[in-house]
C-alpha cells in the first residue's frame, strides 16, 4: 500500500449548545477559553475523540481511554511488550509500531525506556530515563476555538459518594458546581504531510478513514457534561492538493475559512485557484 501522495488540509466547524466540551481539571473543570474569553477544546482532547472512533471501526489503537479500550492491558508498556517483544526499542521499533497502530503512524509517539547503563541513576537531573525513540506523524491537528466570546454558566449541584468501609452505606451529600457553554461554534483546523506519512506509512486509505470519521466526531461520546446532540459537527473542509508538497500554505489554505466564518457556523470560502475544497456535511 503506497504512502500519502497528496498532501491534505482540513477544518471541522462544530457547535456546542448547553455543554462543557472540555473542562480544565486546575479550574474547577470549568470549560477552557483563552484570555479573550473565546472558548476552547484543545487538541490532546480531539484527537481523543478521534482514537475512540476509530477504536469503534476496528483500528488497533495504542493510546486508549480506560473506558473505551478493548483490552486488558493496564499500561501503554504492557500493550507495546504484547505487540513487539523482544524488538521493542531495536532499529525495527518505528516500522512494526507504525504498522501496529493506526494512532502511531498517523499522529505519533513516544517510546521511553529506561537507562540499562550500569552505574547509572534511574533518572538524572535532567530527567533523561534513558534511551527514547521519537516518531513524528503526519497528521497535526490545532485546538478548536470559539468564533466570538463564550459565555459560561455554572449551577450549584448536590451530590453523593459512597460511605466508609465496604461503600454499603450512602454518604451524605455534598455540594458541587457544573459548568456548561450556553452556545458557541468553535472551529479547529488540520494537515496531513505525504513527507512524514512517508517514514510511518500512513496511506491514502488512512486519510479517507479519518475523512470519514471527522463528521462523527461525537457520535457515542455523551456523558452528564456533554448530553446526547449538545455537540454537534456542522461542516468539515476538505482540501486536496495536486502535490506532496501542496499547492499553496497550510496557513494560507486555513485563512480562506478563517476570514469567513460567521458566528453562526454559516460561511463563504474564498476559493484558491486550482484548489477547490469538498465540503462534507456533519453526521
Amino acid at each position: 500500500m503506497s504512502t500519502l501522495q497528496n498532501k491534505i488540509d482540513f477544518a471541522v466547524v462544530l457547535r456546542v449548545t448547553h455543554a462543557n466540551p472540555n473542562g480544565d481539571p486546575l479550574n474547577g473543570n470549568r470549560p477552557r477559553a483563552d484570555y479573550d474569553g473565546h472558548g476552547e477544546i484543545t487538541d490532546v482532547c480531539i484527537k481523543r475523540k478521534l482514537r475512540n472512533r476509530l477504536l469503534e471501526s476496528g483500528k488497533s489503537i495504542f493510546v486508549q481511554s480506560d473506558d473505551q479500550k478493548v483490552d486488558d492491558f493496564k499500561s501503554l508498556k504492557a500493550r507495546a511488550d504484547a505487540a513487539l517483544g523482544k524488538k521493542l526499542g531495536s532499529s525495527e521499533t518505528v516500522k512494526l509500531a507504525c504498522e501496529q497502530w493506526f494512532d502511531v503512524r498517523a499522529f505519533g509517539q513516544l517510546f521511553a525506556f529506561k537507562s540499562d547503563k550500569k552505574g547509572k541513576k534511574e533518572t538524572d537531573s535532567e530527567g533523561d530515563s534513558g534511551v527514547s525513540i521519537g516518531i513524528r506523524g503526519p497528521v497535526t491537528i490545532q485546538s478548536a476555538f470559539s468564533v466570538e466570546p463564550v459565555d459560561v454558566s455554572s449551577t450549584q449541584i448536590t451530590k453523593s459518594v459512597s460511605g466508609e468501609g465496604d461503600g454499603s452505606k450512602r454518604g451524605s451529600d455534598t455540594m458541587g458546581m457544573k459548568h456548561r457553554v450556553d452556545s458557541g461554534i468553535y472551529v479547529f483546523y488540520g494537515s496531513m504531510n505525504p513527507q512524514l506519512a512517508e517514514r510511518t506509512g500512513f496511506s491514502d486509505a488512512d486519510a479517507e478513514t479519518l475523512k470519514q470519521l471527522l463528521p462523527k466526531l461525537f457520535e457515542n461520546d455523551e456523558s452528564s457534561a456533554r448530553p446526547a446532540g449538545s455537540m454537534e459537527i456542522l461542516k468539515v473542509i476538505w482540501w486536496k492538493h495536486n502535490c506532496k508538497s501542496g499547492q499553496y500554505s497550510s496557513a494560507k489554505v486555513h485563512q480562506t475559512l478563517r476570514e469567513s466564518i460567521q458566528p453562526d457556523g454559516g460561511f463563504e470560502l474564498d476559493e484558491l485557484e486550482g484548489l477547490k475544497p469538498e465540503i462534507i456535511e456533519g453526521f
